[in-house]
């Protein structure tokens, strides 16, 4: 009720100093008391090793540099999944770099990785007080040549793992240059072959395992995916988020905005993640957990993605649109419906 009244005020301001200003109005409600953790009934989820208190997470984005933490995680999250980060920081693309397209329940984002870097993410994580399951969302510099890309990787996924519950490695961002060339056949083999290696080696070093997922994008074909599938499966990635932003404009190219460059989140990308989802699926074999991410506006469709055969899902532009209530609407939706199955 809150978030309905103050959503018009938001939205009079520009998107990324609205994102602030919420994230900022966030940490001080919660620093003096003001946010109730909403009560959610709801088994725990057991993925990839990791307990869950329920199946509905921060999708990587909204806080990169894990500044947020501990006021997130009052919202009734089950897991938070901060970055992406890079080795060094970098101010990612010229602004205005989003855009709102209310009329479509969308948003257009060309942020390109900006954050402070994987050394601060990692300060902030330290001096949090939060202790649920964190995924960290790593990614390449965008002047690091793309045949260089793996030492990229493998500098974060170093410097993350014992902070991190899992750890995402982003292929498929639209807005770093030649980034989605990384999901191709022959360098993404080499990619997971080298990360799966680093992973192994830092568990025996830390004394932990700490899951690999796989981010994808909505974009690939149906050939595509299975190639991705059975590379997931060769290399034994822990998980695959299913899917990142489209490039396509389908639903608002109606629109002038949709000429704005960037991807695209929102309500019309619903259908076209679900569908990656369920291809997923059907290649996977259950081998692999899938987390569904990518237009959940409703518990509707949530439980969609859940369908489709996603373990557990993610949100965040239906946060923008629909505010903070939709996480346990959500969480609540999948677990009643589990239960109802029997499972």
């Amino acid at each position: 009720m809150l978030y309905s009244i103050l959503r018009p005020l938001l939205f009079q301001l520009e998107p990324e100093t609205a994102h602030h200003v919420t994230l900022n109005a966030i940490n001080t409600a919660f620093r003096f008391g003001l946010l109730k953790r909403p009560t959610i009934n709801c088994q725990e989820q057991h993925v990839m090793g990791i307990t869950f208190p329920n199946p509905v997470g921060l999708a990587a984005g909204l806080d990169k540099n894990g500044e947020y933490l501990d006021a997130l995680a009052e919202l009734g999250f089950g897991f938070l999944e901060i970055g992406t980060v890079t080795p060094r920081p970098q101010p990612g693309n010229p602004a205005p770099r989003i855009f709102r397209i209310p009329q479509a329940r969308a948003i257009i984002n060309r942020l390109g990785f900006n954050n402070h870097g994987v050394d601060r993410l990692i300060e902030n994580v330290i001096h949090s007080n939060y202790s649920g399951v964190l995924g960290i969302n790593i990614g390449k510099n965008y002047d690091t040549p793309i045949d260089k890309a793996i030492e990229d990787y493998r500098i974060c996924l170093s410097k993350v793992y014992c902070y991190a519950s899992y750890v995402t490695i982003n292929i498929s961002s639209p807005n770093t240059q030649n980034l989605r060339q990384l999901q191709a056949k022959d360098a993404l083999d080499q990619l997971l072959s080298a990360l799966k290696s680093e992973q192994l080696s830092l568990s025996q070093s830390h004394g932990k395992y700490t899951p690999l997922v796989v981010k994808i994008a909505p974009d690939l074909e149906k050939p595509d995916i299975a190639t991705i599938a059975q590379l997931l499966v060769k290399h034994h990635i822990d998980g695959v988020i299913a899917t990142n932003t489209t490039l396509s404009r389908q639903g608002i190219d109606h629109l002038s905005i949709s000429q704005e460059a960037g991807g695209l989140s929102g309500a019309p990308l619903t259908e076209k993640a679900t569908a990656i989802v369920a291809q997923l699926r059907h290649c996977l074999e259950d081998s692999i957990p899938i987390i569904g991410v990518g237009g959940i506006m409703s518990p509707q469709n949530a439980k969609e993605k859940i369908a489709a055969g996603a373990s557990l899902v993610q949100v965040y532009s239906g946060l923008i649109y629909q505010g903070p209530s939709l996480i346990s609407h959500v969480a609540q939706a999948i677990c009643n419906n589990q239960t109802l199955s029997g499972k």
